[in-house]
Protein backbone atom coordinates (compact mmCIF):
# COMPACT_ATOMS: atom_id res chain seq x y z
CA UNK A 1 0.00 0.00 0.00
CA UNK A 2 1.41 3.34 -0.75
CA UNK A 3 1.80 6.69 1.50
CA UNK A 4 0.03 9.69 0.19
CA UNK A 5 2.88 11.12 -0.72
CA UNK A 6 4.25 11.49 -4.64
CA UNK A 7 8.04 12.31 -5.56
CA UNK A 8 7.57 14.08 -8.82
CA UNK A 9 10.72 13.74 -11.22
CA UNK A 10 11.50 10.36 -9.53
CA UNK A 11 13.30 8.93 -12.34
CA UNK A 12 15.95 11.74 -12.53
CA UNK A 13 19.27 11.48 -10.50
CA UNK A 14 18.45 13.42 -7.44
CA UNK A 15 14.85 12.06 -7.48
CA UNK A 16 16.28 8.34 -7.28
CA UNK A 17 17.98 9.21 -4.19
CA UNK A 18 14.88 10.87 -2.67
CA UNK A 19 13.52 7.68 -3.57
CA UNK A 20 15.80 5.72 -1.93
CA UNK A 21 16.45 7.65 1.17
CA UNK A 22 12.32 7.62 1.52
CA UNK A 23 12.14 4.08 1.52
CA UNK A 24 14.93 3.79 4.38
CA UNK A 25 12.61 6.16 6.47
CA UNK A 26 9.64 3.02 5.88
CA UNK A 27 7.68 5.46 3.00
CA UNK A 28 5.88 4.13 0.42
CA UNK A 29 5.81 6.80 -2.30
CA UNK A 30 3.95 7.18 -5.75
CA UNK A 31 6.38 7.86 -7.80
CA UNK A 32 5.55 10.31 -10.91
CA UNK A 33 7.20 11.97 -14.12
CA UNK A 34 6.47 12.32 -17.64
CA UNK A 35 7.99 8.85 -18.85
CA UNK A 36 6.10 5.51 -18.58
CA UNK A 37 9.24 3.51 -19.38
CA UNK A 38 11.65 4.69 -17.07
CA UNK A 39 8.63 5.30 -14.36
CA UNK A 40 8.15 1.75 -14.16
CA UNK A 41 11.97 0.44 -14.32
CA UNK A 42 12.49 2.90 -11.49
CA UNK A 43 9.22 1.89 -9.35
CA UNK A 44 9.27 -2.55 -9.98
CA UNK A 45 12.24 -3.12 -8.27
CA UNK A 46 11.15 -1.00 -4.88
CA UNK A 47 7.62 -2.62 -5.51
CA UNK A 48 6.32 1.03 -5.76
CA UNK A 49 3.13 2.81 -7.20
CA UNK A 50 3.98 5.22 -10.09
CA UNK A 51 1.51 7.63 -11.97
CA UNK A 52 2.21 9.48 -15.72
CA UNK A 53 1.82 12.71 -16.07
CA UNK A 54 3.83 15.84 -17.53
CA UNK A 55 3.74 19.11 -15.73
CA UNK A 56 2.35 20.74 -19.25
CA UNK A 57 -0.95 18.77 -18.76
CA UNK A 58 -3.08 20.48 -16.14
CA UNK A 59 -5.69 17.89 -15.92
CA UNK A 60 -3.28 14.65 -16.19
CA UNK A 61 -1.66 16.25 -13.03
CA UNK A 62 -4.68 16.80 -11.13
CA UNK A 63 -5.72 13.38 -11.79
CA UNK A 64 -1.81 12.21 -10.57
CA UNK A 65 -2.58 14.09 -7.01
CA UNK A 66 -5.64 12.54 -6.65
CA UNK A 67 -5.21 11.47 -2.94
CA UNK A 68 -2.12 12.98 -2.57
CA UNK A 69 -1.51 14.55 0.69
CA UNK A 70 2.20 15.43 -0.38
CA UNK A 71 4.54 16.45 -3.43
CA UNK A 72 8.14 16.40 -3.26
CA UNK A 73 8.87 17.74 -6.41
CA UNK A 74 12.30 17.11 -7.66
CA UNK A 75 12.08 18.24 -11.29
CA UNK A 76 14.30 20.84 -12.30
CA UNK A 77 14.93 23.53 -13.47
CA UNK A 78 12.45 24.70 -11.25
CA UNK A 79 11.93 28.41 -13.10
CA UNK A 80 10.08 26.43 -15.07
CA UNK A 81 8.67 23.52 -13.16
CA UNK A 82 7.89 25.00 -10.07
CA UNK A 83 4.43 27.06 -11.13
CA UNK A 84 2.83 24.58 -12.77
CA UNK A 85 3.57 21.99 -9.73
CA UNK A 86 1.95 24.63 -7.03
CA UNK A 87 -0.58 25.65 -9.05
CA UNK A 88 -1.82 21.46 -9.39
CA UNK A 89 -0.86 21.60 -5.45
CA UNK A 90 -3.15 24.29 -4.96
CA UNK A 91 -6.14 22.41 -6.93
CA UNK A 92 -5.66 19.56 -5.29
CA UNK A 93 -4.92 20.57 -1.83
CA UNK A 94 -1.88 18.75 -1.58
CA UNK A 95 1.18 20.12 0.40
CA UNK A 96 4.26 21.13 -1.66
CA UNK A 97 8.03 20.69 -1.17
CA UNK A 98 10.84 20.62 -3.65
CA UNK A 99 14.48 21.00 -3.73
CA UNK A 100 15.13 24.37 -5.60
CA UNK A 101 17.66 26.97 -4.97
CA UNK A 102 16.90 29.68 -7.10
CA UNK A 103 16.36 32.76 -5.23
CA UNK A 104 13.63 33.95 -8.02
CA UNK A 105 12.04 30.64 -7.47
CA UNK A 106 11.81 31.10 -3.79
CA UNK A 107 10.84 34.67 -4.29
CA UNK A 108 7.85 33.53 -6.53
CA UNK A 109 6.93 30.70 -3.86
CA UNK A 110 6.33 33.67 -1.17
CA UNK A 111 3.98 35.44 -3.30
CA UNK A 112 1.68 32.77 -3.19
CA UNK A 113 1.77 32.65 0.23
CA UNK A 114 -2.26 33.88 0.54
CA UNK A 115 -3.05 31.14 -2.00
CA UNK A 116 -1.81 28.60 -0.05
CA UNK A 117 -3.33 29.89 3.09
CA UNK A 118 -6.79 29.79 1.58
CA UNK A 119 -6.51 26.45 0.20
CA UNK A 120 -4.76 25.50 3.53
CA UNK A 121 -1.48 23.89 2.09
CA UNK A 122 1.92 24.36 2.81
CA UNK A 123 4.58 25.75 0.33
CA UNK A 124 7.98 25.11 1.79
CA UNK A 125 10.38 25.23 -1.37
CA UNK A 126 14.36 24.23 -0.93
CA UNK A 127 13.88 21.40 1.33
CA UNK A 128 17.17 20.19 0.15
CA UNK A 129 20.76 20.68 0.46
CA UNK A 130 20.05 24.09 -0.03
CA UNK A 131 18.76 25.24 2.09
CA UNK A 132 18.07 22.89 5.23
CA UNK A 133 21.64 23.69 6.82
CA UNK A 134 22.25 26.89 5.99
CA UNK A 135 19.01 27.88 7.16
CA UNK A 136 19.29 26.22 10.36
CA UNK A 137 22.74 27.39 10.68
CA UNK A 138 21.52 31.41 9.82
CA UNK A 139 18.99 30.62 12.81
CA UNK A 140 21.36 29.49 15.04
CA UNK A 141 23.51 32.30 15.03
CA UNK A 142 20.26 35.00 15.20
CA UNK A 143 19.16 32.77 18.13
CA UNK A 144 22.44 33.40 19.53
CA UNK A 145 22.27 37.28 18.53
CA UNK A 146 18.95 38.83 18.34
CA UNK A 147 19.89 42.20 17.37
CA UNK A 148 21.95 40.91 14.19
CA UNK A 149 21.20 43.23 11.19
CA UNK A 150 24.03 41.33 8.86
CA UNK A 151 24.23 37.87 7.89
CA UNK A 152 26.91 36.51 5.83
CA UNK A 153 26.96 32.71 4.89
CA UNK A 154 30.14 30.71 3.41
CA UNK A 155 29.76 27.33 1.59
CA UNK A 156 32.72 24.77 1.01
CA UNK A 157 32.75 21.48 -0.19
CA UNK A 158 30.75 21.14 -3.60
CA UNK A 159 32.44 19.55 -5.97
CA UNK A 160 29.48 18.09 -8.21
CA UNK A 161 26.73 18.89 -10.42
CA UNK A 162 24.29 16.88 -11.83
CA UNK A 163 23.02 17.81 -15.19
CA UNK A 164 20.01 20.09 -14.19
CA UNK A 165 22.17 21.60 -11.70
CA UNK A 166 24.33 22.49 -14.82
CA UNK A 167 21.46 23.79 -16.51
CA UNK A 168 20.60 25.55 -13.97
CA UNK A 169 23.79 27.43 -13.82
CA UNK A 170 23.40 27.84 -17.52
CA UNK A 171 20.37 29.72 -16.98
CA UNK A 172 21.67 32.22 -15.02
CA UNK A 173 24.93 32.75 -17.06
CA UNK A 174 25.41 36.93 -17.35
CA UNK A 175 23.35 37.22 -14.67
CA UNK A 176 24.14 39.20 -11.46
CA UNK A 177 25.18 37.72 -8.13
CA UNK A 178 21.93 38.68 -5.84
CA UNK A 179 22.72 39.60 -2.31
CA UNK A 180 20.09 41.20 0.19
CA UNK A 181 20.36 44.69 1.16
CA UNK A 182 18.07 46.22 3.79
CA UNK A 183 15.44 43.44 2.73
CA UNK A 184 15.47 43.98 -1.00
CA UNK A 185 17.16 41.37 -2.72
CA UNK A 186 19.58 43.05 -5.47
CA UNK A 187 22.47 41.94 -8.28
CA UNK A 188 25.57 42.74 -7.76
CA UNK A 189 28.49 42.16 -10.29
CA UNK A 190 30.08 38.78 -10.23
CA UNK A 191 33.12 38.81 -8.53
CA UNK A 192 32.75 41.88 -6.97
CA UNK A 193 32.02 40.60 -3.43
CA UNK A 194 34.76 38.25 -1.91
CA UNK A 195 36.04 37.63 1.97
CA UNK A 196 37.94 34.93 3.85
CA UNK A 197 35.48 31.90 6.24
CA UNK A 198 37.28 29.29 8.34
CA UNK A 199 35.73 26.47 6.87
CA UNK A 200 38.18 24.03 9.64
CA UNK A 201 41.74 24.67 7.60
CA UNK A 202 42.03 28.14 8.94
CA UNK A 203 40.85 31.31 6.30
CA UNK A 204 39.80 30.59 3.00
CA UNK A 205 39.22 33.50 0.08
CA UNK A 206 35.48 33.15 -0.51
CA UNK A 207 33.49 34.69 -3.65
CA UNK A 208 29.82 35.95 -3.77
CA UNK A 209 27.11 34.15 -5.28
CA UNK A 210 23.68 33.78 -5.86
CA UNK A 211 22.38 31.21 -3.10
CA UNK A 212 18.65 30.41 -1.67
CA UNK A 213 19.63 32.04 2.02
CA UNK A 214 19.50 35.34 -0.17
CA UNK A 215 15.54 34.16 -0.26
CA UNK A 216 14.81 32.27 2.69
CA UNK A 217 17.18 33.14 5.73
CA UNK A 218 15.34 36.53 5.51
CA UNK A 219 11.68 34.95 6.63
CA UNK A 220 13.81 32.43 9.12
CA UNK A 221 15.53 35.52 11.08
CA UNK A 222 14.19 38.41 9.85
CA UNK A 223 18.15 39.73 9.27
CA UNK A 224 17.82 42.52 6.43
CA UNK A 225 21.31 42.49 4.81
CA UNK A 226 22.44 38.73 4.05
CA UNK A 227 25.59 37.57 1.56
CA UNK A 228 26.51 34.04 0.34
CA UNK A 229 30.22 32.84 -0.41
CA UNK A 230 31.39 29.58 -2.21
CA UNK A 231 35.17 28.92 -1.12
CA UNK A 232 36.92 30.04 -4.06
CA UNK A 233 38.12 27.17 -6.22
CA UNK A 234 39.89 27.66 -9.63
CA UNK A 235 36.44 26.62 -11.18
CA UNK A 236 34.30 29.04 -9.23
CA UNK A 237 36.40 31.86 -10.29
CA UNK A 238 36.75 31.06 -13.94
CA UNK A 239 33.11 30.86 -13.96
CA UNK A 240 32.26 34.23 -12.35
CA UNK A 241 34.87 36.14 -14.53
CA UNK A 242 33.39 34.54 -17.49
CA UNK A 243 29.53 35.78 -16.29
CA UNK A 244 31.39 39.19 -15.24
CA UNK A 245 33.11 39.91 -18.78
CA UNK A 246 31.22 37.68 -21.13
CA UNK A 247 28.10 38.15 -19.47
CA UNK A 248 25.98 39.71 -22.34
CA UNK A 249 26.84 37.09 -24.69
CA UNK A 250 26.49 34.20 -22.77
CA UNK A 251 22.88 35.28 -22.09
CA UNK A 252 21.68 35.27 -25.96
CA UNK A 253 20.01 32.41 -26.84
CA UNK A 254 22.48 30.67 -29.03
CA UNK A 255 25.01 30.69 -26.08
CA UNK A 256 22.25 29.46 -23.88
CA UNK A 257 21.90 26.64 -26.38
CA UNK A 258 24.81 25.94 -26.48
CA UNK A 259 25.87 25.94 -22.61
CA UNK A 260 22.84 23.62 -22.01
CA UNK A 261 23.83 21.43 -24.85
CA UNK A 262 27.12 20.97 -22.76
CA UNK A 263 25.47 20.47 -19.41
CA UNK A 264 23.62 17.40 -21.73
CA UNK A 265 27.04 15.66 -21.85
CA UNK A 266 27.91 15.74 -18.33
CA UNK A 267 27.66 12.39 -16.44
CA UNK A 268 24.07 12.40 -14.42
CA UNK A 269 25.36 12.01 -11.20
CA UNK A 270 28.10 10.53 -9.27
CA UNK A 271 28.43 7.42 -7.72
CA UNK A 272 27.55 6.49 -3.62
CA UNK A 273 31.13 5.90 -3.16
CA UNK A 274 32.57 9.08 -4.44
CA UNK A 275 29.42 11.03 -2.69
CA UNK A 276 30.50 9.30 0.11
CA UNK A 277 33.98 10.47 -0.08
CA UNK A 278 32.74 14.72 -0.03
CA UNK A 279 31.80 16.64 2.71
CA UNK A 280 30.19 19.88 2.90
CA UNK A 281 31.27 22.99 5.77
CA UNK A 282 28.89 25.80 6.21
CA UNK A 283 30.08 28.83 8.32
CA UNK A 284 27.65 31.47 9.30
CA UNK A 285 28.30 34.72 10.88
CA UNK A 286 25.92 37.84 12.02
CA UNK A 287 26.78 40.83 13.34
CA UNK A 288 24.59 43.95 14.40
CA UNK A 289 26.75 46.64 13.52
CA UNK A 290 27.66 47.84 16.94
CA UNK A 291 30.39 45.67 17.64
CA UNK A 292 28.51 42.37 18.64
CA UNK A 293 29.66 39.27 16.09
CA UNK A 294 28.62 35.45 16.12
CA UNK A 295 29.86 33.21 14.28
CA UNK A 296 29.29 29.17 13.85
CA UNK A 297 30.31 26.13 11.40
CA UNK A 298 28.35 23.01 10.58
CA UNK A 299 29.70 19.52 8.37
CA UNK A 300 27.04 17.47 6.50
CA UNK A 301 27.41 15.13 3.84
CA UNK A 302 27.90 15.45 0.47
CA UNK A 303 25.55 18.07 -1.02
CA UNK A 304 23.37 15.48 -3.44
CA UNK A 305 23.54 12.87 -0.66
CA UNK A 306 22.26 14.88 2.11
CA UNK A 307 19.62 16.83 -0.40
CA UNK A 308 17.77 13.01 -0.65
CA UNK A 309 18.02 12.50 3.80
CA UNK A 310 16.60 16.11 4.06
CA UNK A 311 13.43 16.02 1.74
CA UNK A 312 12.59 12.78 2.70
CA UNK A 313 12.88 13.71 6.36
CA UNK A 314 10.43 16.62 5.94
CA UNK A 315 8.04 14.74 3.78
CA UNK A 316 7.61 12.17 6.34
CA UNK A 317 7.03 15.11 9.06
CA UNK A 318 4.53 16.98 6.96
CA UNK A 319 2.57 13.39 6.30
CA UNK A 320 2.29 13.10 9.79
CA UNK A 321 0.75 16.62 10.36
CA UNK A 322 3.55 18.43 11.36
CA UNK A 323 3.34 21.73 9.50
CA UNK A 324 1.77 25.18 9.22
CA UNK A 325 0.06 26.46 6.08
CA UNK A 326 1.50 28.72 3.82
CA UNK A 327 4.65 30.06 2.93
CA UNK A 328 7.18 28.13 5.26
CA UNK A 329 11.13 27.86 5.21
CA UNK A 330 13.01 24.58 7.15
CA UNK A 331 14.26 26.18 9.94
CA UNK A 332 11.51 29.04 10.74
CA UNK A 333 9.25 25.45 11.21
CA UNK A 334 11.68 22.95 12.64
CA UNK A 335 14.19 24.75 14.34
CA UNK A 336 17.74 25.89 14.30
CA UNK A 337 18.59 22.22 15.94
CA UNK A 338 16.20 20.29 13.51
CA UNK A 339 19.23 20.02 11.40
CA UNK A 340 21.69 18.37 14.18
CA UNK A 341 19.34 14.76 13.92
CA UNK A 342 20.66 13.81 10.89
CA UNK A 343 23.36 11.67 11.31
CA UNK A 344 27.37 13.32 9.67
CA UNK A 345 26.18 16.90 10.73
CA UNK A 346 28.54 18.19 13.79
CA UNK A 347 27.69 21.83 14.54
CA UNK A 348 30.51 24.21 16.20
CA UNK A 349 30.26 27.65 18.10
CA UNK A 350 33.43 29.72 16.84
CA UNK A 351 32.79 33.10 18.46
Amino acid sequence: MSDPLLIYGATGYTGKLITAAAVKLGLRPVLCGRNQAKLEASAAPLGLDYRVAALTEPDRLAAALCGIDVVLHAAGPFSVTSWPMIDACLRSGAHYLDITGEVPVLEAAVRRDAEARARRIMIMPAAGFDVVPSDCLAAHVARRLPSASRLAIGLSGLRFATRGSAKTLAEHAGQGVLVRRDGVITPVPPGALSRAFDYGAGPRPSLNISWGDVSTAYYTTGIPNIEVYFEATPLLQVMLLASRYLGGMLSTGLWQTWLKTWADILPEGHSEEERAASAMVIVAEADDGAGRRVCARLRTPEAYTFTAITAAAIARRVLRGDLEVGFQTPARLYGPDFILAFAGVDREDLG
